[in-house]
């Protein structure tokens, strides 16, 4: 039964990426759409989203060990912190998983009751491998913003963040508003405030627990920014 999810060839991953990296129209993309879910062309994938969870999760823990190691004492050994390993598996993979289902059974139920009342249908529709492809690739561009991120300089972390995050909530509202928008229309916003502020919360754990460069000599400043950092670390379990 699974296996259907994961027969896609390379270009259709490839291409499905791209369209989530550059989520505004570009002619570059297969078809004349920005709608992700046209592009998936009723064929989603598990594979592609599998795989890019994957490599985010190593990518994060080789750079957030790259941060650590320029941000630490040199006249010490340095010490691999492998809880980076966990945490962004933890992070990543529970993010990827959970969200959508989430997202897919608000979306059933509300799109029910509203039916219910109005006796019409919902203007648009989305399967639970549908949400997972969705969030699945959202996660594409946190491959390159994570690669370019193990900067010392912290305020040009925040901006590599601050441009993957937007990004992906672009991608996301964009590609989720045809969904959501059969709804009523405080239920419509509400969906879409909820995906953004999750989105937003995935953001700032990444940047605090993968990329808060911290100088050796500790300041006042530094000692705050590590209390902000603990407090996310806590609420990960890490």
């Amino acid at each position: 039964f699974y296996a259907q999810y994961f027969d896609v060839d390379t270009t259709a991953v490839l291409t499905r990426c791209l369209h989530a990296i550059l989520p505004f129209p570009n002619p570059l993309t297969r078809t004349n759409t920005t709608n992700f879910l046209d592009v998936l062309d009723g064929n989603p994938d598990l594979y592609g989203p599998f795989w890019i969870a994957t490599t985010v999760v190593f990518i994060l823990f080789l750079t957030g060990t790259i941060s650590q190691y320029l941000a630490s004492h040199h006249d010490k050994a340095f010490v691999y912190n492998f809880r980076l390993l966990s945490g962004a598996a933890g992070l990543v993979y529970g993010y990827t998983a959970f969200v959508p289902v989430g997202l897919w059974g608000a979306l059933k139920w509300f799109n029910r009751s509203s039916t219910a009342t109005l006796g019409e249908t919902a203007s648009g529709s989305i399967n639970l491998i549908e949400c997972y492809a969705l969030y699945g690739y959202s996660n594409a561009i946190w491959i390159p913003v994570a690669l370019i991120s193990w900067s010392p300089v912290s305020i040009l972390n925040y901006v590599f963040v601050a441009v993957g995050f937007a990004v992906s909530v672009v991608f996301l509202t964009r590609n989720l508003w045809p969904v959501v928008s059969g709804t009523e229309a405080k239920v419509s916003r509400g969906l879409l405030i909820a995906v953004v502020g999750l989105h937003a919360g995935l953001a700032i754990a990444i940047k605090f627990l993968f990329f808060a460069a911290r100088p050796a000599a500790k300041d006042i400043k530094g000692d705050e920014a590590e209390k902000g950092e603990k407090m996310v670390r806590a609420l990960l379990g890490m």
